[in-house]
């Protein structure tokens, strides 16, 4: 008699309490919150990458810190029903060292599809902003050569009369 009500016995995740942790579904609100948490984790993750980049040629970094940004960034579907998204990185990952579920080879189509679409928007600014660079280093090098041309010529006494320039810690006296 005592198995037979110990079988029938609902466990304790049965109750109300533990209700919402047997579930195994993620609501709306739980999705959205790990999304901010992971894009917060990200963003933290990508200001160490800029800061440990910091060193390197400009021409090397800025690929670099972009396809940084592309990898922690980008997301694919899990769930094609629940239009449910998840980082790329993380389901490839996933999916390539436990070897469970077959999301891995659509995240890397996805990663690979954002890199390149990035890079392509990369490479038009970079065609629209070396003109504008180049134009701004031949302005300055044409003021810096203005200048030293300038500081070359001799003075022309054009003012006979003209008051001695004061030298420092000396008292100037008016004149009357």
């Amino acid at each position: 008699m005592a198995g037979i009500a110990a079988a029938t016995r609902k466990s304790r995740y049965h109750s109300r309490l533990f209700a919402s942790l047997a579930m195994d579904t993620m609501t709306e609100n739980d999705y959205l919150t790990a999304w901010g948490l992971y894009a917060f984790a990200a963003l933290g993750c990508l200001l160490v990458w800029w800061r440990m980049t910091r060193w390197i040629w400009r021409w090397l970094r800025e690929p670099l810190q972009l396809l940084m940004a592309v990898l922690l960034f980008s997301p694919t579907i899990v769930d094609p029903v629940k239009t449910q998204f998840a980082p790329a990185v993380a389901i490839t990952a996933l999916d390539l060292v436990l070897k469970v579920g077959n999301n891995a080879w659509r995240a890397i189509s996805d990663l690979f599809m954002y890199t390149m679409i990035a890079f392509a928007v990369y490479i038009v600014i970079v065609l629209i902003r070396w003109p504008i660079e180049r134009a701004a280093k031949a302005r300055r090098e044409r003021k810096a050569a203005a200048d030293a041309a300038l500081a070359a010529e001799p003075d022309d006494d054009d003012e006979p009369f003209r008051r001695p320039a004061p030298v420092s810690g000396m008292r100037v006296e008016p004149r009357l």
